[in-house]
């Protein structure tokens, strides 16, 4: 992790794009209750329930910075390079229910149809092999969600059958990633 004169940690950089830690501030507070609201995060990820700015920075200390320090990951913010702009999120999720950890993003509807989420995830992937030293990984996907499912075979992600979580009551789509071998 390097360190920016702002003394704000970064994570992961890519040509346009910049990932870090989420905070427990207003700021990223503010922008998660915006994604988490948004109707393509219902409809494609769920409804959390999260309707005001404390709720959304009890979902940030309760999730991503738990993830951090339990498993030195979790999801991050994904920010633009260029301005700064908060565009939405990507990283490791690690559920019990499944094999391996999930990769995961969601972009503000703003956002969509610019290649940023491909960016993204090719990022975590790239950051949970190479730093991580993660080996399978996952990825969880509503049926119907044709463009997340095109995004993640882009990435080499196989279908792999479904899994309900627990508490869920919808099949969702599984697909895993292998390392390359040789």
């Amino acid at each position: 992790m390097a360190t920016t004169a702002a003394g704000q940690t970064m994570l992961i950089e890519t040509e346009r794009l910049r990932l870090r830690p989420l905070r427990d501030d207003d700021a990223d507070a503010a922008a998660m209750l915006e994604l988490l609201n948004e109707p393509g995060f219902h409809r494609y990820i769920g409804d959390r329930g999260i309707r005001t700015l404390e709720q959304a920075r009890g979902c940030i200390r309760d999730g991503p910075l738990v993830s951090y320090a339990r498993h030195g990951s979790g999801m991050y913010v994904v920010e633009r390079r260029s301005d700064g702009a908060w565009l939405g999120n990507a990283g490791l999720v690690h559920r019990a229910a499944l094999p391996h950890a999930d990769v995961g993003y969601a972009l503000l509807e703003r956002h969509t149809g610019q290649g940023y989420a491909l960016e993204a995830a090719r990022a975590v992937l790239g950051h949970a092999r190479a730093t991580l030293g993660l080996g399978a990984l996952c990825a969880i996907v509503t049926p119907g969600n044709v463009r997340s499912v095109a995004l993640l075979e882009k990435l080499g992600f196989q279908a792999n059958g479904s899994v309900r979580l627990p508490g869920k009551d919808e099949d969702l789509l599984l697909f895993v990633n292998e390392p390359a071998t040789g």
